[in-house]
C-alpha cells in the first residue's frame, strides 16, 4: 500500500472522530457513514449463524449464507429483520459465497467443503439444483459471480474454476464444467483462490489469488482459463476475500485486516489504482464479503478470530460507498 494512502486514511479518521465508519478517498475528505440515514446501518444475525457470503438484488433485501450448516438468511435492509428461508444441508455442509440473479428468482450457492454447487428459489429457499462431488477430496467451492451466460465459482484449493451454463431465462443448463487455470496463475500449498468478479467491460473475470506475490488480483480469460496478474500499482491483497464491482470501482474486502481497499480499474481490468481504504475499528470484526444497495456497502462480520459456538453473536454492518 502506498505510504500516502495509509497516511490519508489516518488523517481522515482523526478528522471524523466519532463517526461510525470512515472512508478516506485519495485527494478527498473522510466522511461519516450513515449520516442522516433512516434505515439501520447494521443488524444482527441469528446467534451461531456463522455468515460468510452476502448478496443483494434490485430489492432491498440481503441474503446471507451460513458456514455452519448451509442455511440461507433473508433480511430486510429497511428494518434489519429477517428469517431463515433455507435450512441448508446440515452440519458439515456450508454456503460460502452466493449471488442472486437479475430476475431475483434464483440464488446460486457455493457449497464450500461439501464440494457442491446449489441453486435455490430466492423466495422459498427450495433447492432447485444440487451438483455434488466437484473437484478433488480437498476442494472448497468458495465464491460465485454471475454473467449473462454462466455462473462462475472459485475452488480455493485447486487451480480451477467451475462454469455452470445458464439459458436465456437464467436457469442452469447441464452440470458444472471445470475450467483449469493457467498463465500467471500460481497455486499455493493450501488456500489460494477466493473472491471473484467481472471486469468493468464484462469480457473477463477477476479472481483473488492470496498466494501470488503476497496477494494479488488476477484477470482470467473465461474462454481459456489463462490468468494475467492485474497491475495494482504495488497494492497487495494478502487477505483479499470478497470482491464487489460498482462501475469501475472494485471493492476488495481484506477480511482479517478489517479493511476494504477500493481500486479504480481500467475498463479491461488489466490495471488499477488504489483510491481509498475503508476502515471501522469499532464495527469491523473480520468482514468477508460485500454487496451494495443505494449508496451503502453491506458486509457480514465472520468473526474468524473466535471459536464459533451456538450462542456466538454475528451481525451485518454497512458503510458509505466511496
Amino acid at each position: 500500500m502506498p505510504r500516502s494512502l495509509a497516511r490519508r486514511s489516518l488523517l481522515g479518521a482523526a478528522a471524523a472522530a466519532g463517526a461510525a465508519a470512515l472512508a478516506a478517498p485519495l485527494g478527498g475528505v473522510a466522511h461519516a457513514a450513515g449520516a442522516g440515514a433512516r434505515w439501520p446501518t447494521g443488524f444482527a444475525l441469528p446467534a451461531g449463524f456463522q455468515p460468510e457470503g452476502i448478496t443483494i438484488g434490485h430489492s432491498p433485501y440481503a441474503y446471507l449464507g451460513s458456514l455452519a450448516d448451509g442455511a440461507v438468511y433473508r433480511a430486510s435492509l429497511a428494518t434489519g429483520e429477517g428469517r431463515i428461508i433455507s435450512t441448508g444441508p446440515g452440519a458439515g455442509h456450508s454456503t460460502v459465497g452466493l449471488k442472486i440473479d437479475r430476475a431475483e428468482r434464483r440464488l446460486f450457492l457455493a457449497g464450500g467443503w461439501g464440494r457442491a454447487i446449489r441453486v435455490a428459489d430466492a423466495r422459498s429457499g427450495t433447492v432447485l439444483e444440487n451438483f455434488t462431488g466437484l473437484g478433488a477430496a480437498n476442494t472448497m467451492v468458495n465464491d460465485v459471480v454471475l454473467t449473462p451466460e454462466a455462473a462462475w465459482f472459485t475452488d480455493s484449493f485447486q487451480p480451477q474454476l467451475y462454469r455452470l451454463a445458464l439459458d436465456r431465462s437464467g436457469a442452469p443448463v447441464g452440470a458444472p464444467v471445470t475450467v483449469p487455470l493457467g498463465g500467471d496463475w500460481v497455486q499455493g500449498p493450501d488456500f489460494t483462490a477466493n473472491g471473484i468478479e467481472r471486469t468493468p467491460d464484462g469480457c473477463a473475470l477477476l479472481v483473488v489469488n492470496t498466494h501470488l506475490d503476497g496477494g494479488a488480483l488476477t484477470r482470467i480469460d473465461p474462454a481459456t482459463g489463462a490468468a494475467r496478474r492485474v497491475d495494482l500499482g504495488g497494492l497487495k491483497i494478502p487477505r483479499g476475500d470478497g470482491l464487489l464491482l460498482l462501475g469501475r470501482n472494485l471493492y476488495v474486502v481484506q477480511q482479517a485486516l478489517n479493511q476494504i481497499d477500493v481500486v479504480r480499474l481500467n475498463p479491461s481490468g488489466t490495471r488499477g489504482t488504489a483510491v481509498a481504504r475503508i476502515t471501522d475499528p469499532e464495527r469491523f470484526r473480520i468482514p468477508t464479503t460485500a454487496a451494495a444497495w443505494g449508496d451503502r456497502i453491506y458486509l457480514p462480520n465472520a468473526r474468524f478470530d473466535v471459536e464459533p459456538q451456538p450462542d456466538t453473536a454475528y451481525d451485518v454492518v454497512s458503510v458509505e460507498q466511496v
